[in-house]
């Protein structure tokens, strides 16, 4: 360890614990819903409760997959992943800071990250449509992403976008 004229430490003090100063967060477990046993659908269902209300949240999501399971004749469980795989995003920005300048880095996303995204943006598309009840509003959006279109592949493709037309800073990424 190195201190500098001020009594300041100018190197890191523990450098293999670079993140949390005490203990790595453990990751929660996800209990899958009971109706499909998936975790990612229980995820979508944590993600749409507000106010701890889940039992509304899952009549929200079961309702919007019986309107899937009458208007297609995929399953739902597999139309809804086969949606939210047209939603994950494979690229965006990250803010770099170099040299007093903030760059705009285009980065591979995470799985887990990916998946957090493409939820968020589907329960975001959701919401700000116009039809009546929120389990028609889901049933749309899921649709409209499995054919590749909505607001939430509108998304995902300007966040293409601009990883795109900020490559030129891609050898910024750390």
């Amino acid at each position: 360890m190195l201190e500098n004229k001020e009594g300041l430490c100018t190197e890191q003090k523990n450098p293999s614990n670079i993140m949390s100063r005490r203990r790595a967060a453990e990751k929660r477990t996800i209990i899958p819903d009971h109706k499909y046993k998936d975790t990612v659908l229980a995820k979508f269902m944590n993600r749409i409760m507000l106010d701890g209300k889940k039992s509304v949240s899952e009549k929200i999501v079961y309702g919007a997959f019986d309107i899937v399971s009458n208007k297609t004749d995929k399953s739902p469980i597999d139309f809804f992943h086969e949606a939210l795989n047209n939603v994950k995003p494979s690229l965006e920005v990250r803010s770099r800071r170099v040299g007093g300048a903030t760059y705009q880095v285009p980065v591979e996303v995470k799985s887990k990250r990916s998946q957090a995204l493409a939820l968020r943006w589907l329960i975001d598309a959701s919401r700000k449509r116009k039809d009546k009840n929120m389990s028609d509003k889901i049933f749309n959006e899921i649709f409209d992403a499995y054919q590749n279109r909505g607001s939430a592949i509108k998304k995902k493709e300007d966040t293409h976008k601009m990883a795109e037309s900020n490559k030129a800073f891609a050898h910024f990424r750390w």
